[in-house]
């Protein structure tokens, strides 16, 4: 991912281990990624990755998970 930082205006990454073998819901990983995750160095940023604002996620029909 060289060029991770010229193609996106945001980015983020957190790490953790997991004792479950399946992965983490969109919600799990979103509340992750908001107390224990940071922001990733990109080219352009917009304002929000600035302060570190992420959104939540959201299904393909733009419906946000609860």
């Amino acid at each position: 991912m060289a060029q991770l930082d010229e193609w996106c205006d945001e980015a983020a990454l957190v790490h953790w281990v997991q004792d479950a073998e399946e992965p983490p819901s969109r919600v799990q990983a979103h509340r992750r990624l908001q107390t224990e995750g940071r922001r990733s160095t990109v080219s352009c940023p917009w304002e929000g990755h600035r302060r570190f604002e992420i959104r939540e996620p959201r299904t393909s029909a733009g419906v946000a998970f609860k």
